[in-house]
């Protein structure tokens, strides 16, 4: 039996658009048959190995969560914007509907002899998404207006008022990298063309934890190890550009309101007395002069959340799921939804007083 995938399971360059793929069968494994594509878009939903079922059944499971008719939906909406930014992408400049500034920077991004690390394809492929999305769909009809009402709708849906944009790339593609891009796209677009309300010169860049939030410190333009400048991603006289970007790195325990006393609960009480509840939390507007004060001048903010899979809303508590979760399991998924709960109403707490154009 032949083991071509095991023994070369990389086929294609980092740096170059992905033209081939091992074949997969419907139980997500290997064929070893090397196909001349890009793999397609689609969802492998894991299955746990039933403890008390036969084969049959569990085959039944499996071919019901790959034929979802939520998870095929998702899949062509993706694979239709990816198949537009394909074309997009190899069609001649003078066709593509960004600003000067925007093609610029692309041309650079594919194109400049970069003498470190030089950006993977997946990185520009993120960052184009953004730009076709931003720039290019709104001026080609009904084509582009209908991703853009898709995702209205889907924010509509869970987050009401806030716009939100996933960029889903694989562990150790280089997000920071392509923060950092998106960054300086929309930070050089807004100080050439301060009129236009595509772009932003602010950014809330939220962070999970302290460690990863020291790391991202390459996204200030000020940092000794800078990105823009030290993995070249922006031509040098666009670096005084960047510079003028407002950037404020923090985590999202940050956004949990604090209380304004240090008092005992037994001096809370004495105060309090018999009348109501003594309010000495800060309040929104508070926490956010706490958090980011040189942002609270701007007309409108980006959000980047790192590891924004943390970030979403609940979902109403369902006694039946309730009832699976036991110990640790329990109180683990508690802490994730406190966490969560915490990360999207600071945002929304944010977006009451700024815009938050895109998060």
């Amino acid at each position: 039996m032949s083991n071509q995938f095991f023994e070369k399971p990389i086929v294609n360059s980092p740096y170059d658009y992905p033209a081939q793929h091992w074949e997969l069968d419907k139980s997500g494994q290997p064929t070893h048959r090397l196909l001349q594509s890009r793999r397609r878009v689609e969802f492998l939903t894991p299955v746990p190995a039933p403890k008390r079922r036969g084969k049959k059944q569990s085959e039944l499971d499996l071919e019901q969560s790959l034929d979802d008719s939520t998870q095929r939906y998702h899949a062509g909406i993706i694979s239709g914007v990816r198949d537009q930014v394909d074309r997009w992408r190899t069609s001649d400049e003078k066709n593509w509907r960004v600003t000067p500034e925007t093609a610029r920077l692309l041309n650079f991004w594919r194109h400049h002899q970069f003498s470190g690390i030089r950006p993977f394809f997946c990185q520009v492929e993120a960052v184009e998404t953004a730009i076709w999305l931003t720039e290019v769909a709104p001026s080609i009809g009904n084509v582009g207006r209908n991703y853009i009402d898709h995702l209205a709708q889907a924010n509509n849906d869970s987050n009401p008022g806030l716009n939100r944009l996933a960029l889903k790339l694989a562990t150790g593609a280089g997000k920071t990298t392509v923060m950092a891009m998106l960054i300086a796209w929309q930070t050089v677009n807004a100080v050439r063309r301060p009129s236009s309300k595509r772009f932003t010169r602010g950014f809330l860049i939220v962070a999970p934890g302290l460690t990863i939030k020291d790391r991202l410190r390459v996204l200030l333009p000020n940092d000794p190890e800078s990105y823009y400048k030290t993995r070249e991603l922006v031509p040098a006289d666009m670096l005084p550009d960047i510079e003028r970007a407002k950037i404020v790195i923090t985590n999202y325990h940050a956004f949990k309101l604090k209380d304004k006393m240090e008092i005992s609960k037994g001096g809370r009480q004495l105060l309090q007395g018999r009348g109501e509840e003594l309010q000495t939390l800060e309040t929104n507007g508070q926490m956010m002069q706490r958090v980011m004060p040189e942002l609270l001048g701007m007309k409108d903010i980006m959000v980047l959340n790192d590891e924004a899979h943390h970030c979403y809303r609940e979902k109403p508590e369902d006694d039946s799921d309730e009832a699976t979760l036991k110990g640790e399991a329990k109180k683990e998924a508690a802490k994730n939804t406190e966490a969560a709960r915490m990360w999207i109403t600071g945002i929304e707490a944010i977006n009451e007083k700024i815009s938050v154009c895109r998060v």
